[in-house]
């Protein structure tokens, strides 16, 4: 276990976590803002991808995982990602669409926030999404980020940022 919340707890994901992720992540409605719905060797590099960062960093996407059942309901973690030309640290999460609207996401990003400030030097976090996806950034704002700019994007059309800044944690 990585991070544990009060309904939560946060893993690195494996191999045995491709059912669960790819109910996520080939989900049409929840990956409309993403550039395309991931098919199984999208889902299988996601998590190869992962265990990867886990081993270069020391952090990723990790399982989200609930409390009460133990069952995989989606990611969320840090990533380094490329944002206008820049390697940024990003917290990203996606959430089975059954278990949306239930904070979850919010919670799990709110550790994840709390977790990369507490053990990396990076002076701000950020978390980005094409301009349409309101859910993703209203996530961003509940846990203290704020509007930071909107750029044109080939993948996004145009991709808007949010960010936190160390010490404006609330």
């Amino acid at each position: 276990m990585v991070l544990e919340t009060k309904r939560l707890f946060l893993r690195e994901m494996s191999m045995d976590d491709f059912d669960p992720l790819y109910a996520v992540l080939a989900d049409p409605e929840i990956m409309q803002h993403y550039p395309y719905t991931f098919d199984e060797e999208r889902v299988r590099d996601w998590i190869r991808r992962n265990m990867k960062r886990y081993e270069d960093n020391g952090f990723g996407l990790w399982a989200v995982c609930l409390k009460e059942t133990g069952e995989m309901i989606g990611d969320c973690g840090l990533t380094l990602q490329n944002i206008e030309g820049e390697m940024l640290p990003e917290i990203g999460y996606h959430i089975r669409r059954d278990q949306q609207h239930k904070g979850y996401a919010k919670e799990a990003a709110g550790a994840v926030r709390d977790w990369a400030f507490a053990n990396t030097d990076y002076p701000a976090l950020y978390s980005y999404c094409k301009y349409t996806n309101e859910a993703s950034y209203r996530t961003a704002e509940a846990i203290g980020m704020h509007f930071e700019k909107e750029y044109p994007d080939e993948a996004n059309e145009v991709t808007h940022v949010s960010v936190i800044y160390r010490g404006e944690v609330v």
